[in-house]
C-alpha cells in the first residue's frame, strides 16, 4: 500500500530578504492548503523554517500566522523546527503556537515507518562557533531508532545529512559550515546500521538535490518562496512523495522537480583507502 505525504518547507512568512520573497508565504500557503485538501495526503510534513526571524515579538506573531494558515489543510500536519524558528524563540514557544510536541518521533505508517527527526536546528553565533551544533540526545536517538528498524524507513529533518556540495546554491556556496551539522558523518554512519531501506529528505538548503550516500538517498526540496532559481519570482514548491515498493517524489511550482527511486537495505562497500 503506498503512503502518500505532502512535503512544504521554508515558508519564511515575513518581510522579503535577499532572494526569499517571504512577503507572498501567506498567500502562496492558502493555495498550498486547496492542493494539499484536493490530494488528500495521508500526512502532511513541514520540514521548517516557517518565519524569517526578526525579534521574540515579531517571530510569535509570524509563527501564529503560519500555524493559522496550516488550519486550513485537513490531513494531519506534523512540524519540524528550522533554524529561523529558533533564533528567538524556544522550543517550548513554537510548540505551543503548533500545539504538537517537536521531539523526535516515529510514526507507523503501515508499510513505511516516518522518524520525525527533530533536532535541534539552532545556529550558534559566538566568538569561539558559528553554525549548527547538533546535541548528543539528538544522534542517540537516531542511532537506536535505525537499529530497531523493521520496516523500511523515512528520516525526515530540517538539515540535511547527506554532506553534499553546494556548488551553485546562492546561500550556501560560500557558506557551506552552515549547509549541515559538523557530525554529519557521525549521523551517516547512524543511518548506516539500520537494515532496511531508509530514505532521508529535509529542507534548509533550498533547492531540490537528490544525493545517494552507502546506499541511502537523501533527498532535499526546494522553499516555498525562494526565487534565486526562478529568476525573482517565489518559487511556490511543494511536493508529493509516495512511499511504496519505490519512491516517487514530485516538486510541483515554478521549480518542478521528479524524481523516482528504488531503496535497498543492502549498504555499499566501505571506500578504499588512498592509492
Amino acid at each position: 500500500m503506498t503512503l502518500r505525504i505532502a512535503i512544504v518547507t521554508d515558508i519564511h512568512h515575513g518581510a522579503p530578504s535577499h532572494a526569499k520573497r517571504g512577503d507572498a508565504a501567506l498567500a502562496l500557503m492558502a493555495e498550498f492548503a486547496d492542493w494539499a485538501n484536493a490530494e488528500a495526503p495521508d500526512l502532511v510534513l513541514d520540514l521548517g523554517d516557517r518565519i524569517s526571524d526578526v525579534d521574540e515579538t515579531t517571530d510569535l506573531r509570524l509563527e501564529a500566522e503560519v500555524a493559522e494558515a496550516f488550519k486550513a489543510v485537513k490531513a494531519p500536519v506534523y512540524h519540524v523546527n528550522g533554524n529561523h524558528d529558533r533564533d528567538y524563540l524556544s522550543t517550548a514557544q513554537n510548540e505551543e503556537i503548533l500545539g504538537q510536541s517537536l521531539a523526535n518521533q516515529l510514526l507507523d505508517c503501515g508499510d513505511w515507518q516516518v522518524a520525525l527527526w527533530r533536532a535541534d536546528p539552532r545556529i550558534t553565533r559566538t566568538e569561539d562557533h558559528y553554525g549548527f551544533s547538533l546535541p548528543e540526545s539528538d544522534l542517540l536517538w537516531l542511532s537506536r531508532t535505525m537499529q530497531a528498524a523493521q520496516k523500511p524507513t523515512l528520516v525526515a529533518s530540517h538539515v540535511p545529512v547527506s554532506g553534499h556540495g553546494q556548488v551553485g546554491n546562492y546561500w550556501f556556496e560560500r557558506n557551506e559550515e552552515v549547509s549541515r551539522y559538523p557530525e554529519s558523518p557521525r549521523v551517516r554512519q547512524a543511518l548506516a546500521q539500520a537494515g532496511v531501506p531508509v530514505v532521508c529528505i529535509a529542507g534548509h538548503v533550498h533547492w531540490n538535490t537528490v544525493t545517494t550516500v552507502n546506499g541511502i538517498t537523501h533527498l532535499t526540496q526546494q522553499s516555498l518562496t525562494e526565487s534565486f532559481t526562478t529568476q525573482g519570482e517565489p518559487a511556490a514548491a511543494w511536493g508529493m512523495l509516495d512511499l511504496s515498493d519505490t519512491v516517487h517524489w514530485q516538486v510541483f511550482g515554478k521549480d518542478p522537480f521528479e524524481a523516482r527511486i528504488t531503496p535497498k537495505p543492502g549498504r555499499w562497500t566501505p571506500p578504499m583507502g588512498r592509492f
